[in-house]
């Protein structure tokens, strides 16, 4: 006896869309990476051009951060990561910034990488939540960049 063929399409429904869709972004980042090469001055206006596509506080939590960034922590390189801006060291996305509209949720995200310099003892924080930025969270972020980038 053979066995029936399943007609039926099936999909995968573990992804949720704006994970889909982080995926291709992710996919087209590196296609574009590979046909143009990977001058820093390009790639940080990739991620000007998306952080300009934020909205509201995303897209000054964006700004202020990529701002640190360039100040603390300069031999970092811009690029973007699932659609997001990141900071890359030796070519190793180091750290990057959910917006909180990237996946919906009610908090943005100020992420590290295991290529960050972060580690204290066993156990240590390699994601922030942020709401807002005042001037003790940006005093905060300039130090953790500082200390990412060391070593």
């Amino acid at each position: 006896m053979s066995a029936a063929k399943n007609t039926k399409a099936t999909t995968f429904e573990g992804f949720t869309e704006e994970e889909r869709a982080a995926m291709k972004e992710h996919a087209q980042e590196l296609k574009k990476a590979a046909r143009r090469g990977s001058k820093k001055a390009d790639l940080e206006q990739d991620v000007l051009a998306k952080i300009a596509e934020m909205e509201g506080p995303d897209r000054e939590m964006a700004e202020r951060i990529h701002a640190i960034v360039k100040a603390g922590a300069p031999e970092l390189a811009p690029k973007l990561w699932y659609g997001m801006p990141a900071y890359a060291k030796d070519g190793k996305v180091l750290c990057f910034f959910q917006p909180a509209t990237k996946f919906k949720t009610r908090y943005a995200t100020l992420g590290f990488n295991d290529v960050a310099n972060l580690d204290e003892g066993t156990m240590w924080p390699s994601a922030f939540a942020l709401t807002e930025l005042g001037p003790d969270e940006e005093a905060r972020i300039a130090a953790l960049m500082k200390k990412a980038a060391s070593g």
